[in-house]
C-alpha cells in the first residue's frame, strides 16, 4: 500500500486558512454584498494554498519564485476582501483573526521571495 505524502507545515496552514475562511463566510448574514465579497474572499483564500502546491512542483527557481509571489498576492487580496466584508459586531473578532493570519502568510511568502532574490 502506498504511503500518503505528508503535507508540509505551510501547505497545511494554507489549507486550514482556506477552510476557516469558508466556515466564517457561512456564519455571515445573507445579502448581495456579502455574497459578492464572500465569493471573492473564498476564491482568493483557496488560491493561496493552490499556488503554494504548484510552487512545490515548480520547473525552475524562477518559476518557484513567481508562484510564491502569486501566493503573496492572493494573501494580500484575501486580507482586502476580509476587510471589505460587512461583518456583524459579534463576528468582528473572528474576522480580525483571519485578517491577522492573512498578514502572517504575506510575511512568510515575502520572506521566501527575499531568500530567492
Amino acid at each position: 500500500m502506498k504511503e500518503l505524502m505528508k503535507r508540509n507545515d505551510l501547505e497545511e496552514r494554507t489549507l486550514d486558512f482556506a477552510r476557516n475562511v469558508r466556515i466564517f463566510i457561512k456564519k455571515l448574514p445573507k445579502s448581495a454584498g456579502i455574497y459578492a465579497d464572500g465569493s471573492q474572499v473564498i476564491r482568493s483564500s483557496g488560491s493561496i494554498g493552490a499556488n503554494y502546491i504548484e510552487a512545490q512542483g515548480a520547473l525552475s527557481r524562477k518559476d518557484f519564485a513567481m508562484r510564491i509571489k502569486i501566493c503573496r498576492k492572493e494573501a494580500k487580496e484575501t486580507h482586502y476582501w476580509l476587510d471589505l466584508l460587512d461583518v456583524p459586531f459579534s463576528l468582528s473578532s473572528e474576522r480580525k483573526l483571519l485578517m491577522n493570519e492573512a498578514v502572517e502568510l504575506v510575511r512568510m511568502f515575502t520572506a521566501m521571495v527575499k531568500k530567492l532574490i
